[in-house]
């Protein structure tokens, strides 16, 4: 069984003092396993800060050389995480509502497992949790994991490793081999990893094949199942008529008889279902009667050949669950009114008790969940792939920009909750905005369209470079050359702003004087052709009102693209029977060519930045032999 918290708490408390030493070279090993336990993680221990997080902070900010050490950004992950700290928890005050050891003074809401601020409560109430606690994600191989998934996983683990000590299972639901892949189920682990999520066991429902039909045919012999070949949608009018089908009365030889041909996947066999003999009428819909198995002789990705009928998800689930000792079956409450259909499979097969806890689906206006629709979004190509940022898969909105720290506080933060509401994505990127923000080197580039060239009379006959800071916060992050020189090149927009003698601020430079604009001759695209600028370097730069950027001419300007992105669909929340196809937005891309300062051509795929005055920006593409980089840039929040 993995450490408690206060136990894990307990060994940060005293790995902290080998962070003490003076001697650089004692603290190099100390501060190299503090910067690998932290690669996906935002604090040191749990999803909130603890005394972990204080003692090793306090002990590197006290000690001049190992505050130097990080300062300097050579551990990326324990930079990233120190200046967390630092920003999110000004002065470290002892009030600061943190989870302390046992034994030492406690908040009362870390103690429930809440974040500070506005986080959920994870005090649910889990029954019988003395006992042990055994938690499961089972999702489905059939396509990449989107965001509600990503909160399914993030809140079973945190129940199994954080709250309770317990343990992790991840079994994939492959019972449909016609819409699983081998790809999906790779790609699953991979970006559960990603999100700091390790499973204690990985399974597979098919690993259950063999039990679940013996399971099944002791179903029909109890007389509790029955073989049926109604037509899909009048057994669909029948459910929800609360009318008996036809076949509901055979006798249990019949039944096996037929579950055989299925078994054996002939042409008279395809035609058949067996379905659970619960009830004709019962208000609870989920109860009428659901399908347990189905014949499709198709082959399956692991299990090849073997097997011509599978069971359905509402059948294995609470049957796997109980034989692979699942204690509770936490899931969105979109499986609410089943819940009762699966504790009544438990009873009818005399299986171990599983207990059911729901929690609310996470839900985004403009956003759609459905796998369905989101593999026809991919095979249909009104988006790349999977991985679309346009996507609200994990790896979507990782492309976009999205932190896997930024995503695990947002979906921690939601807790829980059975309330079911469409969260605003503006409150999910401004989460990553805190994260995104001490790590983003800043660098300028000017629209390509119709960019303004400015004479600069005042500057040096000569160009000349300077070395500035990335950041003028994070002077850790380093610095980069600026270029100066007479010839400048600045954005449309801003130039077409300017007024006869008014004095702006050349960031990075100081206050210059506009002198002259000069408009272009064509009467189809009238626009600033060239500015006059005077330095007037004396100028007090908060005095000014437009503060603008700039870009020398007289260097090795590097080709950009800045990619925009829209929602996929226009209306904030589709009503029961809207068709998603008409709420399709037209423009989902927008594309704007750019020049940049010659530092950005050393800038690698997934570094984040921020182009001044023009937002953040992650690198999807690095620049290359006279190709554009390419930058999507990262929402933050602001409507």
């Amino acid at each position: 069984m993995a450490p408690s918290i206060d136990e894990q708490i307990k060994e940060w408390q005293d790995r902290s003092t080998k962070l003490t030493s003076k001697d650089l070279k004692a603290i190099e090993g100390p501060l190299g396993e503090l910067d690998a336990h932290l690669t996906l993680r935002s604090y040191i221990v749990g999803y909130s800060l603890t005394d972990a997080d204080t003692a090793v902070w306090k002990a590197i900010r006290e000690n001049h050389k190992a505050h130097s050490f990080i300062k300097q950004g050579l551990l990326v992950n324990a930079t990233r995480w120190f200046k967390f700290i630092e920003e999110t928890n000004p002065g470290l005050a002892p009030a600061l509502p943190v989870r302390a050891a046992k034994g030492a003074a406690t908040d009362k809401k870390a103690e429930k497992g809440e974040n500070a601020g506005d986080s959920g409560s994870f005090d649910i109430g889990l029954q019988d949790t003395s006992k042990g606690v055994v938690t499961r994600f089972p999702p489905e191989p059939s396509g990449y994991l989107h965001i509600g998934h990503a909160k399914a996983a993030l809140l079973n683990d945190y129940f199994a490793h954080e709250k309770y000590q317990g343990t992790l299972l991840l079994r994939f639901d492959d019972t449909n081999p016609m819409k699983e892949k081998q790809e999906f189920e790779d790609s699953i682990i991979e970006d559960l990893a990603l999100m700091g999520i390790k499973a204690d066991k990985v399974s597979h429902t098919s690993d259950w094949f063999k039990e679940l039909y013996e399971y099944c045919i002791q179903m029909i012999k109890d007389g509790n199942a029955y073989a049926d070949d109604t037509e899909s949608e009048l057994m669909r009018k029948q459910r929800m008529d609360g009318d008996p089908s036809g076949r509901r009365d055979a006798s249990f030889e019949e039944n096996l008889a037929r579950f055989e041909e299925m078994t054996k996947g002939t042409t008279e066999g395809t035609r058949w279902c067996i379905r659970a003999k619960i009830s004709v009428d019962d208000p609870n819909k989920a109860m009428r009667d659901p399908v347990v198995y189905r014949c499709s002789p198709q082959a399956h990705h692991r299990t090849g050949d073997t097997w011509k009928v599978y069971p359905t998800y509402d059948f294995c689930c609470p049957i796997v669950d109980a034989l692979e000792g699942v204690t509770h079956a936490l899931r969105t409450t979109e499986y609410k009114d089943r819940d009762a259909q699966y504790q009544w499979m438990i009873k009818a097969l005399k299986l171990r008790n599983v207990y059911n806890w729901d929690f609310s689906r996470m839900n985004f206006i403009r956003t759609l969940l459905s796998k369905r629709k989101l593999t026809k979004f991919v095979d249909t190509g009104r988006v790349w792939g999977w991985d679309d940022p346009r996507m609200p898969t994990v790896r979507g909105i990782r492309r976009r920009g999205m932190t896997i720290p930024a995503l695990r506080e947002y979906i921690l933060k939601q807790g829980p909750s059975k309330n079911i509401v469409n969260l605003d994505w503006s409150t999910f990127w401004a989460t990553n905005k805190k994260y995104i923000d001490p790590i983003s080197a800043r660098y300028t580039a000017v629209e390509s369209k119709d960019k303004v060239a400015a004479t600069v009379t005042g500057a040096r006959p000569a160009p000349w470079t300077e070395e500035k800071d990335l950041h003028a916060k994070y002077t850790d992050l380093g610095t980069k050359k600026v270029v100066y020189s007479g010839n400048i090149l600045i954005d449309q927009a801003d130039a077409a702003s300017f007024e006869q003698d008014e004095e702006i601020t050349l960031m990075n430079w100081g206050n210059a004087i506009v002198r002259k604009t000069s408009s272009s001759l064509n009467p189809l695209n009238k626009h600033i052709a060239s500015v006059d600028l005077e330095l007037h370097l004396q100028g007090d730069v908060k005095k000014t009102k437009k503060k603008i950027t700039w870009l020398s001419a007289d260097q090795n300007l590097v080709p950009i693209e800045m990619v925009e992105f829209d929602h996929l669909i226009t209306k904030d929340k589709l009503d029961e029977g809207d068709d998603y196809e008409n709420f399709l937005t037209p423009v989902t891309e927008t594309r704007t060519a750019a020049v940049a300062d010659e530092n950005v051509a050393k800038l690698k795929v997934d570094d984040i930045i921020q182009f001044d005055r023009k937002g953040y920006f992650r690198c999807d593409k690095a620049f290359s032999h006279g190709e554009p980089a390419v930058f999507f840039q990262i929402p933050t929040g602001k409507k």
